[in-house]
């Protein structure tokens, strides 16, 4: 499907594994989640098949085939049931899978699989710059990360392409509870461009060769590797030169906390600001006074940028601009704000906004 790059890539297990997904809410979901969604309720599966390039989305019933049609070709490959199979699309919607090439593709995989989740994981990229994998031992088990993603990322119930693999032993019941809770807390702080996805997947697969691990332990392991992979998307955003993080405290309710998390976020103030080293703190104040559906006062709202106080009580401080500016040089860029009126927290994570983001997406249909 590519010129030259990697399109196609393939994960398998060994044994059939326990498994919990989540899709895109968008109401244009691609035919890969619909199908996805139908495959799920069985909490059971063996492979995942991933294409680039085209993401067969607004393809209709012909589209919905051909994502049948893709696991069909990876099950027969493997020599697995093809309910079994998740398959995945990322890229340009509209357009329809080219399914002689990903038969092409597709035949002689089975013997081209390896331990090294590398090369499968530049196969699923985009525009993103570099393939992204994390690795954790858990006891005596693995956890492994696969994602990509750099733009229209806005997550809502599910992220870009993730997809984390253990030889734990867990239960789908456990699996969905420590899925939603790792997401919550992860790639649901995340936004590029404040834009969703029309086939956002995250998926957790343990095949159990491993034994029993502790819940206790697996959750922290899930979790911590859930949130530096979404920091490395948000990090590795279209164009984007630095990672941008919005703690929120003090707010009514964690619901609001990141709300106005992800308003800091998205502004395109916020973000430029971020790029041009400009310590316009106003931007911040703005943010924050434009939501609306939050209990804002605005005499008890406090805001630091790169530990540097920069508004007290409503008001902005005195602080030393250029200093500031100096340190707005720096990656990440850190914004910490206490609204002052409750117990709430939440996160936001995201990235600069540069003349590279307008350039990729100004011409990504025909790269």
């Amino acid at each position: 499907m590519k010129d030259s790059e990697p399109d196609l890539s393939l994960f398998y297990s060994e044994v059939p594994a326990e498994a919990s997904a989540l899709f895109t809410r968008s109401h244009f979901p691609g035919a890969p989640i619909v199908v996805g969604r139908e495959r799920m309720r069985a909490g059971c599966l063996q492979a995942v098949v991933v294409n680039s390039k085209v993401s067969n989305v607004a393809t209709g019933e012909q589209g919905l085939e051909d994502a049948r049609r893709m696991a069909r070709l990876a099950a027969h490959e493997l020599g697995i049931s093809e309910e079994l199979v998740l398959m995945s699309s990322t890229g340009v919607i509209g357009r329809r899978l080219p399914m002689d090439k990903i038969e092409d593709g597709l035949r002689g995989m089975a013997l081209e699989l390896a331990d090294d989740p590398w090369p499968a994981a530049r196969g699923i990229m985009t525009t993103d710059t570099e393939p992204k994998v994390l690795s954790i031992d858990v006891g005596s088990a693995t956890l492994t990360a696969v994602g990509k993603g750099s733009g229209m990322i806005a997550p809502n119930l599910a992220t870009m392409l993730v997809y984390l693999f253990t030889d734990a032993k867990l239960s789908v019941a456990t699996l969905k509870d420590l899925l939603e809770d790792a997401t919550a807390q992860s790639f649901q702080c995340l936004s590029v461009d404040s834009d969703t996805s029309t086939s956002d997947t995250v998926a957790l697969l343990a095949n159990g060769r491993m034994g029993p691990v502790d819940e206790r332990a697996f959750r922290s392991a899930l979790n911590r590797t859930c949130l530096r992979m979404a920091e490395w998307l948000a990090r590795d955003g279209e164009g984007a030169t630095k990672l941008l993080r919005v703690q929120v405290e003090g707010a009514a309710t964690d619901v609001e906390a990141r709300r106005v998390a992800r308003a800091v976020i998205d502004s395109p103030l916020i973000k430029t600001m971020a790029f041009g080293a400009d310590p316009n703190v106003g931007r911040i104040i703005m943010a924050v006074g434009k939501c609306v559906d939050c209990r804002i006062v605005p005499e008890k709202l406090s805001a630091t940028l790169q530990g540097v106080a920069v508004v007290e009580k409503g008001l902005i401080a005195s602080f030393e601009e250029a200093h500031v500016r100096y340190l707005l040089q720096g990656d990440p860029v850190e914004i910490a704000i206490d609204l002052g009126v409750g117990e709430g927290n939440g996160l936001g994570l995201g990235c600069d906004l540069t003349e590279g983001y307008i350039g990729e997406n100004a011409a990504y249909a025909s790269s």
